[in-house]
């Protein structure tokens, strides 16, 4: 009888061998990797042997790119900042004839950027040109403006001091400086200077020296108040005050309100027919318009971002010109090349395109306010308009200006790495210098 089932011939193939065969086998002769011993002495696992994935490397670049950025620009932003102070510290050595004499001071004009507060430029200041201003050893004064106006009036009220001297009402600085000079302590002979932080406090700033040198030294008359019928009003009251007797109230104490700003005496109209005065100086005060870009709302988020990335420029922009402040060089203002507008209308012109729209649109009065602007003059807007200059001021105005020789020195500066790395590279760096330095000896460890 026949088998059912043919014997295989001899030589044939072996069957293969199934999937879960072959994982079997590879599983038992896999042998896993044998960590680092001194890794495994630390506790350190095995490292991977692969690359992250696809998500994590996008992450780790973006991640990665953006800290360099930052880092890279505030460490640049520092070695700016510390270039130009090295530049002027010799300024701070430099001894005074008397040495009761007082030091050079200069005027430091600050005021509220549109759209924002003051302590925005407080902080800028803070940031870019005390700095350079603390290691020049000068001295230095403020004059703030919380809003628009407050400098122009400062400036103003400042010239027309000059040309009144014998008021009746002193300053606090005219008493300290009549002071002074009973007490015999000489005052600083020679360049002063001004430092004006922004476009919009340049604008008040020149509009300030127009109105103190070509206005008048008596304030303009204002509109006489509406007078209502006294009869009417007196029945009135004396009516309702047998009927009702007004019971006291209790008023919670109040903060003393600021002074209101005082009007222009003068405006740009008036410059060519205003006469100049006698004592007026050949040169005025020279002065250093300081960049403040400062721009807000969401839509300009890649222009901010762009910005922070690139402060180091800024740095070095700042401590240029407040360099030249300390080393007292100036120079008149110039014209454009076609002779249409001066330097003075044109410097920081490109900070006007980051203000916002409010600063250009007119305000409109409200409701409780309409018959209280009827009674005043209305307010000048001296950051939307264009800078008006009369001839006779405009000569007088002096700019500094950083001298060549004194550049090129403070570019051979070198400031070194330890002044401006970041507090995680100096714990590094002061671990690593102790790790390695020699223990000094201690006479109670015994001979060896």
């Amino acid at each position: 009888m026949a088998d059912s089932k043919p014997p295989s011939a001899e030589g044939a193939a072996p069957a293969p061998a199934t999937p879960a065969a072959n994982a079997a086998s590879s599983g038992a002769t896999y042998k896993a990797p044998k960590p680092n011993p001194a890794f495994r002495m630390m506790g350190i696992p095995v490292l991977p042997r692969k690359l992250p994935s696809r998500n994590w490397m996008i992450f780790f670049a973006i991640t990665g790119t953006l800290s360099a950025a930052i880092i890279y620009d505030k460490r640049e932003k520092k070695r700016a900042t510390a270039r130009w102070s090295k530049a002027v510290s010799r300024l701070a050595q430099e001894p005074l004839p008397n040495p009761n004499q007082l030091p050079r001071k200069l005027t430091i004009f600050l005021e509220s950027p549109p759209g924002d507060g003051l302590r925005v430029a407080q902080d800028h200041f803070a940031e870019y040109v005390k700095p350079v201003l603390a290691a020049s050893g000068l001295d230095w004064e403020f004059v703030q403006g919380r809003k628009e106006g407050d400098i122009r009036a400062a400036v103003a009220e400042r010239i027309r001091r000059t040309r009144q001297p014998e008021t009746a009402s002193q300053t606090q600085h005219e008493i300290i400086k009549e002071i002074r000079r009973k007490n015999g302590t000489p005052e600083w002979h020679g360049v002063k200077g001004d430092i004006v932080i922004g476009r919009h406090t340049w604008k008040e700033y020149v509009r300030g020296i127009h109105e103190g040198w070509l206005g008048p030294l008596t304030p303009p008359p204002l509109p006489e108040p509406e007078v209502k019928k006294v009869d009417e009003t007196a029945a009135s009251e004396g009516s309702e005050g047998e009927k009702q007797e007004p019971k006291p109230e209790e008023k919670p104490e109040q903060k003393p309100e600021r002074p209101p700003q005082p009007p222009p005496y003068n405006s740009p109209k008036d410059y060519p027919n205003s006469p100049l005065p006698m004592l007026i100086p050949a040169e005025f005060s020279p002065s250093a318009p300081i960049p403040f870009p400062h721009i807000l709302g969401f839509s300009n988020t890649l222009i901010r971002l762009r910005r922070s990335l690139n402060r180091r420029y800024l740095a070095d922009d700042i401590g240029r010109e407040v360099a030249a402040v300390c080393f007292a060089a100036a120079r008149e203002f110039r014209e454009d090349a076609d002779l249409t507008r001066s330097e003075q209308q044109t410097v920081l012109e490109e900070e006007e395109k980051d203000w916002p729209k409010s600063v250009w649109k007119d305000e409109k009065p409200k409701e409780g306010e309409e018959k209280a602007v009827a009674t005043t003059p209305p307010r000048e807007k001296i950051w939307a308009s264009p800078i008006v200059l009369d001839p006779r001021i405009a000569m007088r105005m002096r700019r500094f200006e950083i001298q060549p020789e004194e550049e090129a020195r403070a570019r051979e500066i070198v400031v070194p790495e330890e002044e401006i790395e970041g507090w995680i590279k100096g714990s590094f760096r002061s671990l690593y210098r102790w790790a390695i330095s020699k223990p000094e000896p201690n006479p109670s460890w015994p001979d060896e």
